[in-house]
């Protein structure tokens, strides 16, 4: 019966996480479109999204909205409240499931859900209050390769039939949800580039930025915002950023800030570029990296740990150099910080910028060597980030660790977080005969916590660092 037709709920924040999914249903990978009634529900969950612009109003959205039978706000929807922040009680799930099925025209048919990160609302919001659909999670970032953030009730996380992906660490296996069972799923990379075509052709020319042949990109994530770093180092990474790409041989650079950047990083980026005696454009248009780069062909993108990075080296083929990862990975904290996955596929993959005989020589590697080289490096930080999710990775984290140097192991791995999980590496070499038994490992410990104690007492002692 028309009636009873499955309704499909597409939740997207951004329009990169709309062209992914658009991608995913025109691939056939949400079936005919005759037995479906598609609606994408946009959010907006920026710190202010009462002053920026709607995903439904961006330009080129219109080349998205053909797929969706209705475009719903969510922000409209639980007005005043954040969709950030917002969530229904568990006692009151059953009232919001009918007043969004009456206020949305859904009728008593199914339903299905497909949302982007499945911890965080509004995407956790809807999975409480259709309680009973199926869950189809899309990954748009480097985040799907890492583990789950934290544990997820089995009443949401049994009910993800799959996760698709974007293809953008090429022999790669996404650990996200599969404590869960759930099998990654490729979103074709051709039907991704057709789409993201459409958004360049359908936005405005980029008339602003101006220069000789190919400029350098830098790509700004504003990480101070999300306590990675301070402003004052987030604006000094930007600035060495400048100078690398110029140090190179770049005298054009185009600097794309994150939306909500203070407007001072740019002054202060304009002012290094004229005195290394380069041009610097800042980019202001709201468009994503991925139409920058169709529109100006850049010669050489720059960043620290942004998606944007893999998405112009693995579907653009663009020469791309990371800078900032090696304090990135000391800095994140807690351990468990989910954009350490992100920053440890960045820093073992693409080249420094600041060592340009490895930025010149660089090239994307094949898949197997992919598979071979860092599948076991993420699958050891993985473990280490979220070992009782997943203590089914120890036995492929331990193997990995024995068997790298002590160099390596000290750039992706933490002493102290090794010793708490009695992972090689933990203890100098000379005390490597101690037995791993619970008890031993338990008095270590306490010795440690003593002897700290003690440290603390002593006039004048400091800290001793985090070894």
């Amino acid at each position: 019966m028309p009636g009873r037709r499955t309704t499909q709920l597409f939740s997207a924040c951004s329009q990169y996480a709309a062209a992914t999914v658009t991608a995913a249903i025109r691939a056939g990978q949400f079936g005919p479109r005759d037995e479906h009634r598609r609606i994408l529900v946009v959010s907006d969950t920026s710190y202010a999204p009462e002053v920026g612009t709607p995903l439904d109003r961006m330009d080129g959205f219109e080349c998205l909205r053909t797929e969706f039978d209705t475009v719903l706000s969510w922000n409209e929807f639980i007005q005043p409240f954040h969709p950030a922040g917002w969530f229904p009680r568990e006692q009151d799930t059953l009232l919001w499931e009918r007043y969004l099925r009456l206020a949305w025209g859904l009728g008593d048919g199914p339903v299905e859900i497909a949302f982007e990160s499945i911890q965080a609302n509004p995407s956790n919001a809807l999975a409480k209050i259709f309680s009973e659909s199926p869950v189809h999670v899309y990954a748009d970032g480097l985040m799907s390769y890492g583990p789950t953030r934290n544990k997820i009730d089995p009443l949401i996380g049994t009910r993800v039939q799959r996760l698709l992906h974007l293809d953008l660490v090429p022999g790669l296996r996404p650990l996200l949800l599969s404590e869960f069972g759930v099998e990654p799923e490729v979103v074709p990379t051709a039907e991704f580039r057709k789409v993201l075509a459409e958004l360049a052709d359908a936005a405005p020319a980029l008339t602003s930025v101006r220069g000789q042949g190919s400029p350098a990109l830098v790509l700004g994530q504003y990480l101070s915002a999300i306590d990675v770093l301070t402003s004052a180092e987030e604006e000094d990474l930007h600035v060495r950023m400048v100078r690398g790409a110029v140090a190179l041989g770049h005298r054009h650079v185009v600097f794309k800030p994150h939306p909500s950047a203070p407007a001072g990083w740019s002054r202060t980026l304009e002012e290094e570029a004229e005195r290394l005696g380069a041009e610097l454009t800042v980019l202001d248009a709201p468009v994503i990296a991925e139409v920058v780069y169709q529109q100006l062909r850049p010669a050489l993108v720059v960043g620290a740990f942004s998606t944007a990075l893999l998405t112009a080296a693995v579907f653009y083929d663009i020469p791309v150099a990371r800078l900032g990862t090696d304090a990135l990975l000391n800095g994140l904290t807690p351990y468990q910080n989910s954009n350490r996955v992100p920053v440890t596929i960045v820093d073992a993959l693409l080249p420094d910028l600041e060592d340009a005989a490895a930025t010149a020589a660089w090239s994307l590697p094949d898949e197997e060597r992919i598979r071979r080289e860092l599948s076991g490096l993420v699958t050891a930080v993985g473990f280490a980030m979220q070992p009782k999710i997943y203590p089914e990775l120890r036995p492929a984290a331990e193997t990995f660790l024995a068997r790298q140097p002590t160099s390596g192991r000290d750039r992706y791995f933490r002493r102290r977080r090794l010793t708490a999980l009695a992972l090689p590496g933990a203890l100098p070499s000379q005390f490597d005969f101690i037995p791993r038994n619970p008890t031993v490992r338990r008095f270590a410990r306490q010795a440690r916590a003593w002897q700290r104690a003690a440290g603390r007492r002593l006039p004048g002692s400091g800290r001793a660092g985090n070894g």
